[in-house]
């Protein structure tokens, strides 16, 4: 049976303190005994604290500052920005496919601040889907989850199998298509929509 959480440990949680001094720890390629030699503090104590199994006083916390180079804001700082999106397994699984080409699943809403857009994509065989949605440039990251992706650009034609990955950026014209007799799935991460 595991101890209750203090309320520092509740209110210190965000700032994950423990995770920001195993990161530093790990990046000066320090051993938990030279860190110990080097503050004073014991392996045992060095090792609660990156565990966030014990809080840190703020001396003990300085103490280690020092040996890293770092202020104590570095482990105080507010983070400027946090998103967190979960797509579950079921929320890719469709019924049936309907009349469309490329079934898309977004595997999160895109924001106005976002850079990049990661879906699902199913491609029904023998349909060809264009790779972008206009004129322009085409770019990203296309990953086979299942099946054959037939990609076409410019005369060439190129046959992914599953666990290929592409990655593009192109002017010309492309589009997609399930190689073969099957239904082909795709990790696609492209750059978000204005």
């Amino acid at each position: 049976m595991s101890k209750p959480a203090t309320f520092a440990q509740w209110f210190l949680e965000p700032y994950c303190i423990g995770m920001k001094l195993r990161s530093l720890r790990v990046k000066k390629r320090l051993t938990l005994s030279r860190l110990a030699a080097e503050t004073g503090l014991s392996t045992a104590l060095l090792s609660k604290l990156e565990t966030d199994r014990m809080v840190p006083t703020l001396p003990t916390l300085a103490t280690i500052s020092r040996v890293y180079g770092v202020g104590l804001s570095h482990f105080f700082s507010e983070p400027a920005e946090h998103s967190l999106s979960i797509t579950r397994q079921a929320h890719l699984q469709g019924n049936g496919r309907g009349l469309d080409p490329a079934k898309v699943t977004p595997l999160h809403s895109v924001g106005a601040g976002d850079r990049l857009a990661a879906e699902v994509i199913e491609f029904a065989p023998g349909v060809i889907s264009p790779a972008s949605n206009g004129p322009g440039e085409t770019g990203g990251l296309f990953y086979v989850l299942e099946g054959r992706l037939q990609l076409n650009s410019g005369g060439l034609s190129e046959v992914l199998e599953t666990g290929d990955c592409v990655y593009l950026h192109s002017a010309l014209a492309m589009n997609f298509s399930a190689g073969g007799k099957h239904l082909c799935r795709v990790l696609s991460v492209t750059p978000a929509s204005s």
